[in-house]
């Protein structure tokens, strides 16, 4: 039985389909616009949310029957050593664990438990970065340790956790390469997912770890036609693979696609356009965008995820053991206050994917998260949605091509600060003889 299929998780064989309704320019947007009448996030009527009974145990847990893997978007050695990720195991069903250079850099510098770590480190002489990585290394090890038991209960489709090469990195690809077999070796742990961004520089990397026999996270995903190029990539790399004569079935990789981002910065586009245009039609249809197109964008990118494991290219690579790419929604926190603070989880419930979540968000899913499944829901609204947005002058390309522009250098800036911080400390460590 394919991953992701609904027979797996024991999903209705149907879902329901709004008619779609063609009609070209403002009109099909006026449409949309009137269907918007309830607070962003909140479930609309003859959603499937509503038919759902009150759910009574751990929503984090039950995600699981509906075919998505709750992961764990954090890291810190206090997590490891107090048993909190154990305990997060055995409650709240966790799956597996993300990891980035901001993360590490408020893990470290934003805590007294790698005190006497880097006392230690700094006292051989050894520089900030290599301090940095021996910090690392050793926390992703313990951590893969303690994910084990999920790894192997769930026979390596979860389980893993992911430590991302330096982002210095995103546009050398062969650095990319050197340093992500570097890292995977130094971990030495089979549930290790080495993190590359999907950058034009990080595919032809991609392709390249996978034939070596990589698990790979591909992160800095924002848009549907980047998803197409990674998965493209992870296909081409199994194939390699398999004509080395590995193993297929021994790889796993998620696609990290980004999602509140998209609305944080399309919002501030329509307020700006509110500002611009003339017409009430207009100003009408572009409130009614706000807050939904960080959701529709994710939708189709799943519809995507589904033609590719219909396609003769990779039923060629499940007949030969290879797992599916799961797509990993990233971003999931909620920018706006105004907005449902689950909003990204419970509007993307589907099967074969994973939300890794920020200690917010997972707090808050756990207690009030509504369950359904949602991701194949509403999808031809989604498909006017994002026409809609072209048509009233916002760019989605400019969009996700800035976004992950922007995202490098949001993950550059705390690394070099953190390579700062732990140099300014190991100058008032005395050096050892």
């Amino acid at each position: 039985m394919p991953w992701g299929s609904p027979q797996m998780y024991h999903l209705p064989s149907v879902w329901s389909k709004r008619r779609r309704t063609h009609l070209p320019g403002a009109g099909r947007i006026e449409i949309l616009a009137a269907s918007r009448k309830f607070r962003f996030g909140d479930v609309p009527a003859q959603s499937p949310l509503e038919e759902e009974t009150p759910n009574m145990t751990n929503p984090l847990v039950e995600l699981q029957q509906y075919g998505q893997s709750p992961w764990y978007d954090t890291i810190s050695r206090g997590m490891i050593t107090s048993g909190e990720i154990a305990r997060l195991i055995e409650e709240d069903g966790l799956r597996g664990m993300t990891s980035n250079p901001a993360i590490f850099e408020k893990a470290i510098a934003g805590s007294r438990d790698y005190a006497n770590t880097l006392g230690q480190l700094a006292a051989t002489g050894r520089s900030p970065i290599e301090i940095y990585e021996a910090i690392a290394i050793q926390d992703i090890q313990w951590t893969a340790d303690v994910l084990s038991t999920v790894y192997e209960s769930t026979e390596g489709r979860d389980g893993y956790i992911s430590l991302e090469v330096s982002p210095h990195l995103a546009h050398d690809t062969q650095g990319t390469i050197d340093e992500a077999l570097r890292l995977a070796a130094e971990v030495g742990r089979p549930n290790l997912m080495v993190k590359v961004p999907g950058t034009a520089a990080g595919l032809p990397a991609i392709e390249h770890l996978i034939g070596e026999g990589l698990n790979v996270n591909i992160t800095l995903l924002f848009s549907v036609e980047n998803y197409i190029e990674v998965s493209i990539a992870y296909m081409a790399g199994l194939e390699r693979l398999a004509s080395r004569g590995g193993n297929l079935g021994e790889i796993a990789s998620v696609a990290s696609f980004f999602v509140s981002r998209i609305d944080a910065m399309v919002d501030n586009l329509i307020e700006k356009r509110l500002g611009e245009v003339k017409s009430a039609a207009e100003r009408l249809a572009l409130r009614s965008l706000r807050g939904r197109v960080a959701i529709a964008n994710a939708k189709l990118a799943y519809s995507h995820y589904r033609e590719l494991v219909a396609s003769e290219r990779w039923q060629k690579l499940a007949a030969g053991g290879a797992q599916t790419q799961r797509l990993l929604w990233a971003s999931t926190s909620t920018k706006n206050p105004g907005y449902r603070d689950v909003l990204y989880v419970e509007q993307l419930i589907g099967a074969d994917t994973v939300n890794t979540m920020p200690e917010a968000t997972l707090i808050a899913f756990r207690d009030h998260g509504l369950l359904a499944a949602t991701l194949e829901d509403r999808v031809e609204e989604a498909e006017d949605i994002m026409s809609g947005l072209g048509e009233l002058g916002i760019s989605m390309k400019d969009v996700t091509d800035k976004l992950q522009k922007d995202a490098v250098r949001l993950f550059v800036e705390p690394f070099d600060k953190l390579l700062s911080t732990i140099e300014a400390q190991c100058e008032a460590v005395p050096r050892r003889a």
